[in-house]
């Protein structure tokens, strides 16, 4: 019986194959929130008496919802020493300000914004399966898909966060970039840009896409419409990549409001350290934080970070099960963690700056093994709730930020 179940499901269409599992990992996140939300005591971020939604709306949740609610701010908030304080200019607009707007009809902004992260959330999974498909074989597009679904960062679907959105304009993009449609990326590149920060990566990605096309030329001819579309999206995504930086600075008539309001997360876990941005420092900086907390030397730490990056460069250069999923997955992953290398000051939220890796989960998919499978599919599920419980359940401590 059981094998007749799955043989019929096979014979269903791709996108009611992805919705089956895409609402089945739903009903799982939520029968996690439920339960999270009743484990939440006096001492929890949300009180006592949170309600799932409570804990959906948490964090950065809040951050975008008063960028709904109150726009950006025209003069930077600062504190007693007079650098720039946490304010609004760190969040990208296009999420929120479609959640303002379909909320119009739900007349809820809570309800609104999640419900957009849980159907941008379904059709980012659709892509992923249509942009995997071009790699691999059916099954494991479908389970690489259900890992994305269920895996340990799977609550953000169901969150007032901009993840998913982004992650939906991030896998149409690479999918167009495979298929080399290259005009629709004018589109999604400032889609991308507007609704979370990492267009810059991209437009890294085309640079490393066109040197690599050009050394490939004479096997696989590169027609001169390729070059400029290349070259011109590349230039439009570091112009998007900057254009915020530029609006922050008109707006608020300084400069540097948008890399100081970044900095100002930063100088939480620095003291208040008033230094500039400097490329490649955070992890610098980080190393001096969290290595002695952990008992570990500082030297240490840097030469296993050293490891980690060269160990992670091998995989996408010689794991054969990488390798299958295309030059372009392997050089947006690449360039993404190039990107967080150079911007992000490492902590707990850098396993939620990960999910737009979630591309090479294809490459976990591709072991046909069906114990190996299963076995991916639950080690996601039981992150997710390690991940529930300790950012939105406890999260009082430093090292659970979401």
């Amino acid at each position: 019986m059981a094998h007749g179940i799955l043989t019929g499901f096979r014979a269903w269409p791709a996108w009611a194959r992805v919705a089956a599992i895409y609402l089945a990992a739903r009903i799982a996140t939520t029968a996690m929130l439920i339960l999270a939300a009743s484990l939440a005591g006096p001492g929890s971020r949300h009180g006592a008496h949170a309600t799932p939604l409570d804990l959906m709306m948490g964090w950065d949740a809040q951050w975008y919802w008063l960028i709904a609610v109150e726009g950006y701010p025209a003069e930077l908030p600062r504190d007693e020493t007079g650098l720039v304080a946490t304010n609004q200019w760190a969040f990208m607009p296009l999420y929120p300000m479609l959640a303002r707007l379909l909320s119009s009809f739900s007349g809820d902004y809570r309800v609104t914004a999640v419900a957009v992260s849980v159907v941008a959330g379904y059709l980012a999974s659709l892509v992923l399966h249509r942009l995997l498909r071009r790699r691999v074989d059916d099954a494991a597009a479908t389970w690489a898909v259900a890992f994305f679904a269920a895996g340990p960062l799977a609550a953000l679907f169901q969150m007032g966060y901009a993840e998913a959105l982004f992650l939906l304009w991030l896998f149409l993009a690479l999918d167009v970039l495979v298929r080399r449609r290259f005009a629709w990326l004018y589109l999604l590149i400032p889609l991308m840009g507007f609704t979370r920060p990492g267009v810059l990566a991209f437009s890294l990605l085309l640079a490393l896409y066109g040197i690599q096309r050009w050394r490939d030329r004479r096997r696989d001819p590169l027609p001169v419409g390729h070059v400029v579309h290349i070259v011109a999206t590349g230039l439009w995504a570091a112009v998007v990549g900057f254009s915020w930086q530029v609006l922050a600075g008109v707006v608020t008539g300084d400069a540097e409001a948008y890399l100081e309001t970044e900095l100002s997360w930063r100088r939480t876990w620095l003291d208040g350290d008033d230094g500039g941005f400097v490329p490649f420092e955070g992890f610098v900086q980080a190393a001096g934080i969290w290595f002695p907390y952990w008992g570990v030397p500082v030297w240490f730490g840097l030469v296993a970070l050293v490891v980690l990056v060269a160990s992670f460069a091998a995989l996408l250069l010689f794991d054969p099960h990488v390798r299958r999923l295309g030059i372009e997955i392997r050089l947006w992953s690449a360039s993404y963690v190039l990107y967080l290398l150079a911007v992000f000051f490492p902590q707990s939220s850098i396993f939620r700056l990960l999910l737009p890796l979630a591309p090479l989960a294809g490459a976990l998919a591709l072991v046909p093994a069906r114990p190996w499978r299963i076995g991916v599919l639950v080690a996601g599920l039981a992150g997710q709730w390690l991940w529930i419980h300790q950012m939105l359940v406890l999260g009082n401590a430093f090292y659970q930020v979401p």
